[in-house]
């Protein structure tokens, strides 16, 4: 450790935080320490309380009892301008960028310090360059937002901190939407904002990330602060443990595929969104029975589209789509009724909208869009206790907790939700699966969980084409990797692909282009 930041006074200190909502208690005695000029994880599973305690910390939320002490001294954090005084700021998940407007004037917003505009540009313009010096962050200052990628978009919420004053700086999943060569980059951004004295809090659910950039790191579960580890002694395996309270296998275990018959195949397939935009641009690929096929590609590069085309939740415009060698009409949206009928399921990347009707009980989400089938029917009417009976068998069969059918689904966690859909798709026993991000928003415990699920539909025989913005999930689950960016299908690779070969391509730089 360094000595001097051994010495200094704490950058940030939290002592006794408690905050309930209601009868929940986010947080409970939290107590937590931050030496200056260091980067410090906290990482926990859904759920667990991190996203409220950096909430207080940067003024979003006040705390019920509990002390803030910045370097050495009591603050008061009353809301997001009183934490920009203190020298504190966050990084977002979701970037907090206006997209028509320049790097400059998203910089300077809410801090314009004048009366006479033009001025106050010139003055944060050569603040802004000092800074891109400084700091290595380099983007031109009149670029428009909606023209930069995203690695460049988060370049500059990180300058938009630093142009006012931040020590501190808070980011939340900052690798969420970053190819792994962005993430390489921000991890040297931040190592670099640390050599200059700069403390940094990483807030991440990736445990690679956390052993590769932290110098410490905190855990959390269930409200409370369980442990903080200095990172280079200990372990994912360690850290895994204290998050979810038991043993937790980080690798998944599976045989070599045997694959079969083609089940899926596309053809050419081209689909258009609402504004008439082409986001599948003449795609082709085959998925056979007993393998899984995973797309890599960082989000927004024509995946989704993708998919609910596939699935019938989306027209395509042309191209074709063989089930089982029997097509999808072209040109419309295909009855996804029809679908699940001829043995295709499907798991949709945005659960809360797509896949579960939170306000309805567990046991109606458990059979929607099978509720018509004749077990749980009779005459016009629903066998509610056929379909309780049934729910509390995929309980059992998936975990899903509480086990209770009867509690609506909103009540449950992220994790459980995603179960929820899992045992409604797997077990009506399909052909052909679709997978969209399987563990978004799910902690270590539950993605051990459905990462077993998913192996043991491909060695069943089932075909799984599987969408995931996780490059780590993607190289685990999948017997072959296609690779999407700008609406194509710009490479394919077998399973053991390094991550930077993937990644080159996720950024859109082909065999032809690199040659």
């Amino acid at each position: 450790m360094n000595s001097a930041t051994d010495t200094a006074p704490l950058a940030i200190e939290l002592v006794g935080i408690n905050k309930s909502f209601g009868p929940v208690h986010a947080n409970k005695d939290i107590d937590l320490k931050i030496r200056p000029g260091t980067i410090h994880g906290i990482i926990g599973e859904n759920g667990a309380g991190k996203s409220t305690l950096m909430s207080i910390l940067y003024g979003f939320y006040q705390a019920d009892s509990g002390e803030i002490r910045l370097k050495g001294k009591p603050a008061i954090i009353a809301d997001s301008q009183a934490a920009i005084a203190a020298g504190i700021g966050m990084v977002h998940q979701h970037f907090m960028l206006v997209d028509n407007f320049s790097v400059l004037e998203n910089i300077i917003l809410g801090a314009e310090g004048g009366g006479i505009l033009n001025s106050a540009m010139r003055r944060a313009r050569a603040e802004l360059l000092r800074l891109e010096e400084e700091y290595g962050l380099k983007v031109d200052p009149d670029a428009l937002i909606e023209d930069l990628p995203v690695g460049l978009q988060q370049r500059v919420e990180i300058l938009k901190a630093l142009f006012r004053g931040a020590d501190v700086l808070i980011l939340d999943e900052p690798t969420g939407v970053l190819t792994p060569a962005e993430a390489d980059h921000l991890f040297r951004i931040l190592q670099q904002l640390k050599d200059q004295g700069k403390t940094i809090l990483l807030i991440t659910h990736k445990l690679r990330e956390i052993m590769a950039i932290t110098d410490e790191v905190s855990v959390m579960r269930r409200g409370e602060m369980v442990a903080t580890r200095t990172t280079a002694e200990t372990s994912p395996e360690e850290l895994a443990e204290l998050m979810v309270g038991r043993r937790v296998l980080l690798q998944v275990d599976k045989e070599e595929a045997s694959p079969g018959e083609v089940r899926l195949a596309v053809a050419g397939l081209t689909v258009r969104d609402g504004r008439g935009v082409d986001m599948v641009k003449d795609v082709s690929f085959n998925v056979r029975a007993g393998e899984i096929v995973g797309i890599a590609g960082v989000a927004g590069n024509g995946q989704s589209e993708l998919l609910q085309a596939i699935a019938g939740m989306r027209p395509f415009s042309s191209g074709a789509i063989m089930l089982d060698g029997t097509p999808i009409t072209s040109g419309v949206r295909a009855d996804p009724a029809e679908l699940r009928k001829r043995g295709l399921a499907h798991v949709p990347e945005d659960r809360h909208h797509e896949g579960l009707v939170l306000r309805f009980e567990e046991s109606e989400n458990a059979i929607l869009g099978y509720h018509g089938d004749p077990e749980f029917v009779s005459g016009p009417f629903l066998q509610i206790d056929a379909m309780r009976e049934d729910a509390i068998e995929k309980i059992g069969k998936y975990d899903i907790r509480p086990p209770n059918p009867r509690l609506k689904t909103a009540n449950f966690s992220g994790g459980n939700q995603q179960k929820i859909v899992l045992a409604r798709e797997m077990e009506r026993d399909p052909g052909v699966l679709l997978v969209g991000q399987p563990t978004r928003g799910v902690d270590v415990g539950a993605i051990e969980f459905i990462h077993k699920r998913i192996i043991e539909m491909r060695d069943a025989g089932k075909a799984v084409l599987l969408v995931s913005v996780e490059l780590d999930e993607i190289r685990a689950l999948s017997d072959r990797i296609l690779v999407m960016f700008d609406g194509q299908i710009v490479g394919e690779r077998e399973a053991s692909a390094s991550e930077g070969e993937l990644g080159l391509l996720m950024a859109g730089v082909t065999d032809e282009a690199a040659a």
